[in-house]
């Protein structure tokens, strides 16, 4: 086995995915806490006082503490180097979250105990199960009053189609949680209450069936033994190919925001999550043990650094290995970059990067340069497929307080634009900009952004438009035509596609009934040259 060859396998690439509010930050925070990548975990409970979780750095999401932008971070453990992408869980971000797992091979599911699958769980978990991504479920917060576990368990197989196989279950809960009984390795896990430890401290029981535990838990061990012989009767061992083919999930229970069951997660993803996979380009299928580089941007964040302006391409590395330095082609633009200070990530802190490998994730800082979607090679001409834009559902058009500051506002959202942070359009007809967003919540944090980042107040204005379809047309003549008939209602995105927008689906119906050498898309890949899910 090659140098190359043995340091991909060692890579485990993830995104945690949950419903806001069930634990998902406070548990990405564990996983580096055990992992020896931090060594005190910010108090989510607290993020109104300095201290804030390390996965959430931008301002806005210190004051309301809501994660809306997806964070990189990397550690080792276990002679594995895992690369963990924490999302936001907000629905109105979900388009981030989107284009975030079309980069990991593995995701981690954390479902709140006491509401079980939520609906943007369940959206987010179409979107692996689309891509055959291989989940892993914990079960947080057994510490509160919650379902019952095989009430939570029978739901959670009959929402996401799957079978799950325990490897932990909780032993009470709420008041009475007593620990969780590892299966896999036959002892228990006591509970003892606690953020500030890690659980090397717990207390370890040997062996499900000893006396010790019966005498000492009583009813509530009981009930979880009871509980187990009948999952173990019902439920076929975990198959790893099954798992691998998405058709069976790992179960885990914890509390993750008092350090407890995060250890076997962690152990878990090593065993099991599996090493960088075969990437689909327009031109082939690519392997990630090829020698020479490729890698696409799946992500584009402006300002992580304010005080530089900076703007970072976050590439998932999908072939062979990055030196520093080395040539690299933009297929898409055909330019040549030599990146020289290509970074890693833990949250805010960034190290240089000298190597990397297939399934890591690097930043690149450019002014422009790169977009989403991206693919880089060392020459070969190859686009990866699969990053989504998905047409808004809600418009608003800006307006500027002060229009001697019309060129900031332009190239702030020029720039929060090309992050995908918000959907730009340019009127062809001409007038305001209009900025289209999945709900309500990301044209808040883009008024922040603009004053906090650009220094520009604007304020956002109802328009008639409620929905928009990317147009397509294999005559170039008759799709020119389209957009001078219908200017003013064509707008044009960040990268040039243009868009039909509309009041209403009536609206957008007779637009079609009329013009049916057109194609209106809800959806639309990188650089606006591949379209999907025709209106």
């Amino acid at each position: 086995m090659t140098d190359l060859t043995h340091e991909i396998k060692r890579r485990r690439t993830f995104a945690i995915i949950s419903h806001p509010d069930a634990g998902k930050t406070t548990l990405t925070e564990k996983l580096l806490l055990f992992s020896g990548a931090i060594q005190i975990a910010g108090s989510v409970k607290a993020r109104k006082a300095s201290r804030h979780a390390t996965s959430d750095w931008m301002e806005i999401e210190k004051q309301r503490g809501i994660s809306v932008a997806s964070s990189v971070m990397q550690m080792e453990y276990r002679d594995c180097v895992i690369n963990l992408l924490d999302t936001p869980g907000h629905q109105d971000f979900s388009e981030d979250t989107y284009r975030v797992l079309t980069a990991v091979d593995a995701a981690l599911m954390v479902v709140d105990a006491a509401n079980g699958v939520e609906e943007q769980t369940l959206r987010l978990l179409k979107v692996c199960r689309s891509r055959n991504t291989p989940i892993l479920t914990f079960v947080n917060k057994m510490d509160r009053e919650v379902k019952e576990p095989l009430d939570l368990l029978d739901e959670i197989e009959r929402t996401l189609g799957m079978s799950l196989v325990p490897m932990t279950w909780p032993v009470g809960m709420g008041k009475l949680f007593r620990g969780v009984m590892d299966v896999q390795n036959d002892r228990m896990r006591v509970f003892r209450a606690g953020a500030d430890r890690v659980d090397d401290a717990d207390e370890v029981v040997e062996g499900l069936h000893s006396d010790t535990l019966a005498e000492r838990f009583g009813a509530e061990y009981d009930k979880a033994m009871e509980e187990l012989g009948l999952l173990q009767d019902a439920t076929p061992p975990l198959d790893r190919q099954e798992f691998l083919d998405g058709k069976q999930s790992p179960l885990f229970f914890g509390s993750a925001v008092n350090n407890f069951g995060v250890r076997e997660v962690l152990d878990a993803l090593v065993q099991l999550a599996p090493p960088p996979g075969a990437r689909v380009a327009q031109e082939r299928e690519v392997q990630p043990v090829e020698p020479k580089f490729s890698g696409v941007v799946f992500k584009v964040q402006a300002n992580m650094d304010p005080a530089h302006r900076d703007r970072i391409a976050f590439v998932r590395v999908s072939s062979g290995e990055f030196s520093r330095g080395m040539k690299l082609k933009v297929t898409r633009s055909g330019k040549e970059i030599r990146p020289q200070t290509v970074v890693t990530f833990m949250s805010q802190r960034r190290e240089l990067v000298e190597q990397a490998v297939a399934g890591d994730i690097i930043g690149i800082p450019n002014h422009g340069t790169l977009q989403l979607g991206d693919t880089l090679t060392e020459g070969e001409a190859l686009n990866f497929t699969g990053l989504p834009f998905f047409a808004p559902e809600s418009f608003r058009a800006v307006e500027i307080k002060d229009p001697l500051r019309s060129k900031q506002l332009r190239q702030g959202l020029q720039q929060l634009g090309e992050e995908g942070a918000i959907q730009v359009f340019r009127p062809h007809a001409g007038g305001s900009l209009l900025l289209g967003a999945i709900g309500q919540l990301q044209f808040e944090v883009v008024l922040h952004r603009l004053k906090s980042e650009y220094g520009v107040e604007a304020r956002l204005e109802n328009t008639r438009f409620q929905l928009a379809r990317w147009i397509t047309c294999d005559d170039d003549a008759v799709l020119q035509k389209f957009i001078e008939t219908e200017a003013f209602r064509v707008a044009w995105d960040v990268v040039d596609a243009p868009a039909f927008m509309a009041a209403h689906h009536s609206e957008l119906q007779l637009a079609m009934e009329r013009a049916p050498q057109i194609r209106f898309h809800a959806m639309r890949e990188h650089g606006g040259r591949v379209f999907h899910k025709e209106a």
